[in-house]
């Protein structure tokens, strides 16, 4: 059945919205104020907050950069030092103390005694090395040796002295027992002498025995 409502306008009853309706609106109004309030958290303080920590840890960077170089600048420096280190270590290795050699022989010959095993001495002793050699040689020490005898055996049992001396580790063998007797001069002490060389190759560096 149709209604008709005839009052004035000022008279009549105003329409009320639903119940179901006003709750719904509220509801929505209440999610969307949560929205907003989240999403202005999350652009404001967590930013901020990530902001903050970022100077921090940029501030703390900018403290270790020189802690960084320094230490860059020791790793290049101990380097440096390693690769000095091992070009000195393989010099070394390969090195020959001339000076000990010579206390070798020295010793040799003052060990002869009175004369009753060998009475030596040398005349010209001269050196040759080399650091690389594709002939095989790696140096000579030569010299002009000279015996207070005319008995060769003399000269034999200093040249194996030489060989079983500590020059071995350095030096190959000496040459065998060879030369030539001087004249005799009774007018001299010792009257008779023998003549011969003393010649030995220096080993390569790889072949050498460190003491």
């Amino acid at each position: 059945m149709i209604l008709i409502n005839l009052l004035p306008a000022a008279h009549r009853q105003r329409k009320r919205a639903p119940l179901k309706f006003l709750a719904v609106v509220s509801a929505s109004a209440t999610v969307n104020a949560s929205l907003l309030a989240f999403w202005a958290w999350t652009a404001f303080g967590v930013a901020a907050e990530v902001r903050s920590e970022l100077r921090v840890l940029q501030d703390t960077e900018s403290g270790l950069q020189p802690q960084v170089a320094y230490h860059k600048d020791l790793e290049a420096e101990s380097k440096l030092f390693e690769s000095r280190e091992a070009t000195l270590k393989k010099v070394t290795e390969t090195r020959v103390s001339w000076t000990e050699q010579v206390d070798y022989v020295v010793d040799l010959i003052n060990r002869g005694g009175d004369g009753d095993k060998y009475l030596i001495w040398l005349d010209g002793l001269t050196v040759d090395t080399k650091e690389n050699s594709r002939a095989g040689s790696y140096g000579t020490l030569k010299a002009a040796a000279h015996s207070g005898t005319s008995n060769i055996t003399h000269v034999a049992n200093f040249l194996e002295d030489v060989e079983q001396s500590s020059l071995r580790f350095n030096f190959t063998p000496p040459a065998v027992a060879e030369g030539s007797a001087a004249s005799k001069d009774p007018g001299l002490m010792p009257s008779e002498i023998w003549n011969f060389p003393l010649d030995m190759n220096l080993k390569a560096p790889k072949d050498r025995v460190r003491q």
